[in-house]
């Protein structure tokens, strides 16, 4: 025989507030649970597991190329006794999470070379806005935000035009590179600073080391740090959802 609970149970056993309780059903992060005719909600073991379920899906914040929502999705298959589903969505979120972790390690070994050249004096390269976004292939409003976040300072000529040099573009390629990675701005900002008070410095090592007073979930900073995380969690859930779907998978939520 399954075992009831009340709404005050479940918070206590997850450890959670009674309002989050409802928020996850609100959300759809759990499955509909029966209600008395008081209208006091009954949650059975299979909320118990989701709960869990989803409280370990959500321990991890990694923003990049949608793999949160991708999360959020497999909780949602999993509320609805949807395991198989939910197993391949896992899956393929893990190996979503593995080509993260080498488009960030693959940036770094690029930037450590084009860092090879960006001292380097010759700058016979003058080109405007417009003609260096056409030749990075990005737009212009994408410079210009890399610019007010203070990735670059470009000079201007006489008119006011700005006018990019080789230099230039060697560091636009480097910050291409790295946002292309996931890398956030405050990350690459931070990296730039470094290099330039020490040319040999770790590259790796800084650009994935926020600072104490920096948000890392506003940020997405520490990517590969969180990336490895991720693809521990991920495993941790597909573990979980293979359980859950063993015993539950005949009727989850009676």
């Amino acid at each position: 025989m399954e075992n009831k609970y009340k709404t005050a149970q479940v918070a206590k056993l997850i450890g959670i507030h009674p309002n989050t309780v409802r928020l996850y059903e609100k959300l759809g992060l759990i499955s509909k649970p029966q209600r008395l005719s008081n209208g006091y909600r009954v949650f059975s073991d299979f909320h118990i597991a989701q709960f869990k379920l989803a409280r370990i899906a959500l321990k991890v914040e990694v923003l990049q190329s949608g793999l949160r929502k991708n999360m959020i999705n497999i909780i949602k298959l999993s509320a609805k006794g949807e395991f198989q589903k939910a197993i391949v969505c896992t899956n393929n979120y893990i190996n979503q999470v593995k080509i993260e972790q080498k488009n960030a390690e693959e940036a770094i070994e690029i930037t450590k070379k084009l860092l090879s050249g960006i001292q380097e004096k010759e700058n016979n390269v003058s080109l405007t806005r417009k003609q260096t976004a056409d030749y990075l292939e990005v737009t212009i409003d994408t410079l210009r935000n890399w610019e007010m976040n203070g990735l670059l300072s470009i000079k201007r000529k006489q008119n006011g035009y700005r006018v990019y040099t080789k230099n230039d573009i060697q560091l636009l390629k480097i910050i291409r590179t790295l946002r292309c990675a996931n890398y956030s701005l405050s990350a690459i900002l931070r990296m730039i600073s470094a290099i330039s008070n020490n040319s040999e410095i770790n590259i790796r090592e800084v650009i994935n080391t926020p600072k104490s007073d920096e948000n890392i979930v506003a940020v997405c900073d520490k990517l590969l740090t969180s990336l490895s995380s991720a693809e521990l969690n991920a495993n941790c859930i597909l573990r979980q959802l293979k359980a859950m779907q063993e015993k539950f998978n005949m009727n989850p939520t009676v």
